[in-house]
């Protein structure tokens, strides 16, 4: 027996998650909070603020102001992370 065919994508993006089914799902706004969900029994979730852009259409990577330690960070979240978007409306402003 031979294995299946890989899927194609034809030049869209194919969603790997429920959240990322809006499009959108890793774009954010200065002002937006970002939350990482602990992955395992225990680990709790962490959270902070997206306070810089590097791309100016809100892919990451985000500058991050973590709401327990106050550090800023270069963050690229993975799969446990998800976006809240706080601010309504506007554009998206880079990071300088």
């Amino acid at each position: 027996m031979s294995a299946p065919a890989r899927a194609k994508n034809n030049d869209r993006d194919v969603p790997s998650t429920g959240s990322e089914v809006t499009g959108a799902w890793r774009r954010a706004r200065v002002g937006d909070e970002i939350v990482v969900r602990g992955t395992t029994a225990g680990v709790i979730a962490r959270d902070g603020e997206i306070v810089g852009l590097h791309h100016p259409d809100g892919r990451p990577p985000y500058d991050v102001r973590w709401a327990d330690s106050g550090r800023v960070t270069l963050y690229f979240p993975g799969p446990d992370a998800y976006i809240r978007h706080l601010v309504t409306g506007g554009d998206h402003v880079p990071a300088r």
